[in-house]
């Protein structure tokens, strides 16, 4: 039972640091971005050595395919979370205002449908 209590506590959850700096588990895109440099880097590297048979010059395209693949996933990852989060701040207001403005005199749907009623 008090293992229970250890299990749920937030504290207390295991997280996965990459190079001690950079917390996997709670950054929001780390994951993503770090998984998918790291195959666009073994790709482009692999990809190059079997072209050119090159050692040297193929683990640098890897090398700089993944800081490239890593930091642009990242930035496109990021930016799509901060679009999704103000999109969702607007509907929160929007909810929140139909939810206070709902039969007054106020209400935006009542002034449309007051608005084209009085046309006909």
């Amino acid at each position: 039972m008090a293992n229970e209590g250890e299990a749920t506590d937030p504290e207390k959850t295991d997280s996965f640091k990459l190079l001690g700096i950079l917390d996997v588990k709670n950054i929001p895109c780390a994951r993503e971005s770090v998984l998918y440099g790291s195959l666009g880097g073994l790709a482009v590297g692999l990809g190059h050595f079997l072209a050119t048979s090159r050692v040297r010059r193929s683990c640098d395209f890897g090398v700089g395919s993944f800081i490239l693949t890593t930091l642009g996933y990242w930035v496109h990852c990021r930016y799509s979370n901060a679009k999704l989060k103000i999109q969702q701040r607007k509907l929160q207001e929007a909810i929140r205002n139909k939810i206070l403005f709902e039969g007054t005199k106020f209400d935006p749907e009542k002034q449309k449908t007051s608005s084209e009623g009085s046309r006909s």
